[in-house]
């Protein structure tokens, strides 16, 4: 992966308030890979049944796809997200976000985005398809 790509898309992240609010951290990038890390804090992000937040896990794995997506140094936009939501993480879980590419067009790309926590239990699965705009990172 570029180099320049990687830094400044690590940068861009930091900018970025909603994913400061979240607590996401980005552990690793490569080309059509993203990981995403959170803990997840039951005093900010539960739901009316006192279990994480489905947006705080959307959230999570929509910065992975996001950040996948740019890699190749052109912007990419979600035109389909789909999750499937399979546990609910225990509080203070480490809360793990793999975004991984499995087809680039000229137009579209395909990925597959699994969230887990530390101890590797499935939280949500998803796939994900973005629109290849063509345009440069704007923040290049």
């Amino acid at each position: 992966m570029d180099e320049k790509i990687r830094a400044a898309l690590y940068a861009a992240m930091k900018r970025e308030r909603y994913s400061s609010l979240l607590g996401l951290e980005l552990k690793d990038l490569d080309l059509g890979y993203a990981l995403v890390e959170m803990t997840y804090d039951p005093e900010r992000i539960n739901n009316l049944f006192d279990q994480a937040h489905g947006g705080a896990i959307f959230g999570l794995l929509d910065e992975a796809f996001q950040l996948a997506g740019q890699t190749h140094g052109t912007m990419a936009l979600a035109l389909n997200v789909n999750v499937t939501y399979t546990a609910s993480p225990d509080p203070g879980s480490r809360l793990r976000a793999e975004a991984r590419e499995v087809s680039r067009s000229n137009r579209t790309a395909s990925y597959d985005i699994k969230v887990t926590d530390q101890d590797g239990r499935l939280i949500a699965v998803c796939q994900a398809l973005a629109y290849r705009t063509g345009k440069p990172l704007p923040f290049l």
